[in-house]
């Protein structure tokens, strides 16, 4: 054993002997382990080139999960694949001019080097990347079951369209209107797009949220339930007399809308539509400013969130529309906060009481009317209240006949009155919509239809699967470079077979994550997407990712199981049982303003940092120049940024046991770090205390056989024994409740009293440091490991039994009670445990500290067993 402590060859030798018995390999139904399943898992990463503190942060929590559970006598499985697929891969080709292939194995191969250095207990027999043909012929195989059932379709969608670079471009790809590549005016067209019927599992999956999800974080669940937003209200109709061009009324003469606010419908002022719909078209015809109008709204967003915050603009059509029940006009606009693609393509009007609209109608002086009042409230137009719009507390006001109702009374009553005019209907909508899944992108999954000249859209036969995706292709920004690889295109149609060409989208990306840690539970399966093995593993009982997962991958992943269960292929109802979202990872930032305003970020391993007598950030210089920068504040450590810190640096200077510890130390899971240089170094003395811990006292405990159980005959090696157990119960109880760094806090807490020991027995000693290595295992597992070879213990520790709190150690013999006189703290007295209350009082009274503050005999004396004793005087 080494004298001192070095990370590097300790870890090397840990993980060399994991290796050589594949340590981590996890095999159903292993008689070793007892207590039978355990599947932890992590949410798999993007290979963009190399890991992240929260990678580190993210992993850490789920090795220590797995190191303790399988003490435990539980079989656990962790595993780890790549969500391979995806635009930024084809961004980095484009930059660097290699396929976009290339360059994703290529940062596979050097993040799972970076993840072996961490010593995570992964099971890499398992390990899948979503870019490889015997992964995505599923996905294939799941979207031809899908459409052969009608759960997925084709129809126009609207996207963002480049006109430069002849391209869709994701919503994140368009900046401020424009291409990201080319600095074009982005366009929104419609074209042919595939689309999951997911809306068919909406009321299941919200009822789910509430009534099978009770391992989830309550915010995620609301997250969930916001997002599928199950709205109940009324879908009624505006009629017209407008004709098109072909003499027909346009949409039979109806505009059609949908409101949760019926009871507001008699204080409607206006109309607006997306500009895509018939009457905005019809209305531009002759009307330049119209046209120039709906051009300059299809170049906006076409996602819903946006909507929410972009500048409200709009103009009027010259169109009118009458009012259902009062057979007033109604002024039709347009608006570019309308989306032709949410619901029918038109809202009503309503500033009074919907605070997007009281801003559009004080913006374009529009009418506004109020129909709703509450006791106690004024109404102004002056300025927006949030009463205006509280369902709760109004009451319909002039509105005729509705007068005086509550919301539930208005909404039967005016949908009542509109079906019997055949103009409407009460209704349940909800927010969630169909999922698109065509990407107008290469490196993806691909869509395993072919189109024929006779026959239209055929899908791939399934003998024919997988439709394997060419990996040579280098994007260059001019569209789907599928569009021009004629091997790929030219195929034979299936149904005639005259020549006919592929369907060059991709899937979406959500489409990989979907289901893909349930092919962990089946490496190897050819014939099928999951085979048996997946019943054993599958429920997966604790799944761990960032909080930015918790809406459309996890509600992706939930909906996509229960389409495999109803294609009889998984037999439960929900993927995983609880869920734990861990909080980001933070660091400071430094920056310097340019003239232009933009702001340029320094890493602040590259800055000298100042801080006050109290350790708060004061100033800081650029370590190149010695000229001051900025301060930042703390912020996510992200690229943009500039604030990340490099996990590799981290293991090459204090070794990966320093980083697990710091990262679990420093914050509870569920909550932001914030990331300490001094934290990271005091992690590292601490190990090496450890460590010295060990070499001093390895031959005493060797010389006691290593034991793990030990009983004490003296008085040290029994208070000993009780301080180590006691720690361990609290210990104990906070990684169930996985409050690792508590668990960190109570292995501290017990080296200190390990090191304080004097004269207690080895074979004491040898227990106590027995049951710290165990306790310390899971976030340090290297240094653990060998030092539990060092001392001699029976076994392999990673296999060795978690330690059990002895309820015998706790036992004392003395107890120590408080002294109050009149309710004063004055002394405190060792009494026998078993002390009856005479003797507690002779005690009390009999001790010196005590009897300066009597005088003569006391009034009374009280014992409170077990803590203090009052004497009044």
């Amino acid at each position: 054993m080494q004298e001192k402590y070095s990370p590097a060859d300790v870890e090397k030798a840990a993980q060399s002997h994991w290796k050589a018995i594949d340590a981590y390999k996890a095999v159903e139904n292993d008689p070793r382990f007892p207590k039978g399943k355990y599947y932890a898992c992590s949410m798999l990463p993007y290979p963009s080139g190399k890991l992240h503190m929260g990678h580190v942060r993210n992993y850490t929590i789920n090795d220590v999960m797995y190191r303790y559970l399988r003490m435990n006598g539980y079989n656990v499985l962790m595993p780890m694949g790549w969500d391979a697929f995806g635009m930024p891969a084809e961004n980095a080709a484009m930059a660097n001019n290699v396929p976009p292939a290339q360059w994703t194995y290529s940062n596979i191969a050097h993040m799972k080097e970076q993840m072996e250095s961490m010593g995570l207990a992964i099971d890499w027999s398992r390990e899948m990347a979503a870019c490889k043909p015997e992964y995505y012929k599923w996905n294939q195989w799941m979207f031809l079951k899908m459409l052969e059932k009608g759960i997925i379709y084709q129809k126009t969608g609207t996207v963002n369209w480049d006109p430069v670079d002849q391209t869709v471009l994701a919503n994140e790809q368009v900046v401020d209107g424009k291409g990201w590549r080319s600095g074009a005016l982005i366009e929104k067209r419609e074209i042919p797009m595939y689309y999951i019927r997911i809306t068919d599992y909406a009321e299941e999956l919200l009822d789910y949220v509430d009534h099978k999800l009770p391992g989830w974080p309550e915010r995620v669940r609301i997250m969930q339930s916001n997002w599928i937003g199950k709205s109940t209200g009324v879908r009624f109709a505006f009629p017209h007399q407008i004709k098109g061009n072909d003499g027909q009324l346009i949409n039979d003469g109806k505009l059609y809308v949908f409101t949760t606010r019926p009871d507001t419908v008699m204080g409607v002022t206006f109309c607006a539509v997306a500009a895509e719909h018939p009457l905005a078209a019809h209305a531009a015809q002759d009307k330049p400013d119209l046209q120039a109008f709906i051009a300059e709204c299809k170049m906006g967003s076409v996602i819903e969130a946006d909507m929410a915050t972009m500048e409200k603009k709009g103009m009027p059509t010259g169109l009118f529309v009458t009012h259902p029940l009062t057979g007033e006009q109604v002024e039709v606009w347009i608006g570019n906060y309308v989306l032709m693609t949410y619901g029918d393509g038109a809202v009503m009007g309503v500033p009074a009481h919907d605070e997007r609209d009281f801003a559009f109608a004080k913006k374009y002086k529009l009418p506004i009317k109020q129909v709703i009042a509450a006791e106690g409230q004024s109404y102004s137009d002056d300025a927006w209240q949030e009463w205006y719009g509280d369902k709760a507390v109004s009451v319909v006001t002039n509105s005729g006949k509705y007068d005086g109702l509550r919301y539930n009374e208005a909404l039967e009553a005016i949908a009542a009155d509109l079906a019997a005019k055949g103009l409407g209907e009460k209704k349940t909508t909800f927010r969630l919509r169909d999922w698109g899944i065509s990407r107008q992108r290469y490196w993806g999954t691909p869509i395993p239809m072919i189109h024929c000249d006779s026959c239209g859209s055929v899908p791939v036969p399934e003998k024919d699967l997988p439709v394997v995706l060419p990996e040579d292709c280098v994007p260059d920004g001019s569209g789907n470079p599928l569009n021009k690889h004629e091997a790929f295109l030219k195929c034979d149609c299936p149904t005639c077979g005259k020549p006919a060409r592929r369907e060059t989208d991709t899937m979406d990306t959500f489409v990989d994550s979907c289901w893909y840690y349930m092919r962990y539970t089946s490496p190897g399966s050819d014939q099928a997407m999951i085979d048996q093995r997946n019943d054993y593993w599958m429920p997966m009982d604790q799944y761990i990712g960032g909080i930015e997962h918790a809406v459309l991958h996890l509600l992706y992943a939930r909906f996509w199981t229960k389409v495999m269960r109803d294609f009889g292929l998984v037999k439960f109802d929900e993927p995983f049982t609880n869920l734990l979202t861990q909080g980001m990872v933070l660091n400071e930032t430094y920056y310097r303003e340019e003239a232009s305003g933009k702001k340029h970020w320094f890493n602040p391993d590259d800055v000298t940092l100042t801080t006050d007598d109290r350790g708060r950030p004061v100033s800081a210089v650029l370590k190149a120049d010695g000229q001051p920068v900025s301060l930042g504040g703390i912020e996510k450590m992200s690229k943009s940024k500039n604030n990340g810190i490099d996990p590799q640096v981290q293991i090459e200077q204090y070794g990966a046991d320093t980083a697990r510890l710091f990262t679990m130390f420093a914050s509870p899971p569920e909550q932001t770090l914030e990331w300490s240089g001094s934290g990271v170094e005091g992690a590292n003395r601490y190990l090496k205390r450890v460590w010295n811990f060990g070499f001093a006292q390895r031959d005493a405990i060797r010389a006691a056989g290593s034991p793990l159980a030990a009983a004490a005959s003296t008085d040290d090696g029994k208070a000993l024994r009780r301080e180590v157990h006691k720690v361990l119960q609290q210990a104990d109880y906070d990684i169930k409740r996985i409050q690792y760094n508590t668990v960190v806090s109570a292995c501290m807490k017990m080296l200190n009293t390990l090191e304080s020991a004097k004269g207690v027995e080895p074979a004491v000693l040898s227990e106590g440091y027995a049951i710290f290595l165990r306790l310390l295992n899971p976030v340090a597992p290297h240094i653990t490991h060998v030092l539990w070879q060092e001392m001699g213990y029976a076994g392999d520790i990673l296999d060795a039994a978690w330690p059990q709190v002895d309820p015998a150690a706790l036992e004392q013999s003395e107890i120590e009670l408080m002294i109050q006189v009149n309710g004063k703290l004055r002394g405190a007295v060792k009494v026998p445990k078993a002390a009856d209350k005479a003797a507690i009082e002779a005690a009390a009274l009999a001790e010196e500290s005590v009897q300066k503050f009597l005088e003569g005999t006391p009034k009374k004396v009280i014992v409170v067993p077990g803590k203090l004793v009052n004497i009044v005087v």
